[in-house]
């Protein structure tokens, strides 16, 4: 799979379920979308095609699409909240981190959903496990 870096890329979770004010607070799901842009790398040195690659001690500050659920997510409490990498190549290290490659698993809006990385950031490097 493409390797994944600080270029745009997007990771996506549903059900993200937020609660949502109508009369009462109602439970409702919404698509999370974080993408690899609002990645704060940590591997500065290692670049992939003219961006930094992410690894998995890499995280989005933002993930977006649940922001009419105001009254926070489900299970944490928070509304845009960060998004970070939790599956990564353990056979391919970048800055000492497994990096990360299209489909690797992530945690979105804190911990309220488990996403997936499905539009990769650069098409030339592949990393394959």
């Amino acid at each position: 799979m493409f390797a994944i870096n600080n270029m745009i890329g997007l990771n996506f979770a549903f059900p993200d379920v937020c609660l949502t004010p109508m009369p009462a607070p109602t439970p409702i799901p919404y698509p999370n979308f974080a993408l690899t842009t609002t990645s704060i790398p940590s591997a500065f040195n290692v670049f992939t095609v003219c961006a930094p690659q992410l690894n998995m001690f890499a995280f989005a500050v933002v993930s977006l699409g649940d922001n009419t659920g105001v009254g926070m997510g489900v299970a944490s409490g928070m509304v845009a909240g960060p998004e970070r990498y939790i599956l990564g190549c353990f056979t391919n290290l970048v800055s000492g981190g497994p990096s990360v490659n299209l489909t690797k698993m992530t945690i979105q809006n804190s911990t309220n959903m488990i996403g997936f990385n499905i539009v990769p950031s650069q098409p030339r490097v592949l990393i394959l496990m």
